[in-house]
């Protein structure tokens, strides 16, 4: 599947974005999708994770309570409302597809990349 990532831009700390990863070529309804992050001269780390149906949804521990991943299926998009970004957060956002729906905060275990969106936090 080919995933478009979006939404990345520059917001001054305490703002807010809304990242949007659209699929073509194949429904994302049956992937779990996922949210991955860059900052330079860091390796890739994840951010979020939701089920293929979005029942299930995990976080890792520094955006939770700030960030929300969701999905409709019905759009073939996954978004991440950020809230609250801090000049940390400042990062490469890529969306991320996995076959299995399986969750998992691996980098390995995701099938399908999107081209990253950048999102800059300024303090």
């Amino acid at each position: 599947v080919q995933l478009q990532a979006s939404g990345g831009g520059l917001v001054q700390a305490g703002g807010s974005l809304r990242l949007s990863c659209t699929a073509s070529g194949r429904t994302l309804s049956s992937f779990g999708m996922a949210w991955f992050r860059q900052a330079p001269g860091k390796e890739r780390e994840f951010v979020a994770h939701i089920s293929w149906r979005g029942i299930n949804t995990y976080y890792t521990d520094s955006v939770k309570g700030r960030f929300t991943i969701s999905r409709n299926n019905a759009k073939n998009t996954v978004y991440l409302q950020m809230n609250s970004l801090k000049p940390e957060d400042t990062a490469v956002y890529y969306c991320a597809a996995s076959v299995s729906g399986t969750y998992s905060f691996t980098v390995g275990e995701y099938d399908d990349w999107g081209q990253g969106t950048l999102v800059t936090v300024s303090s």
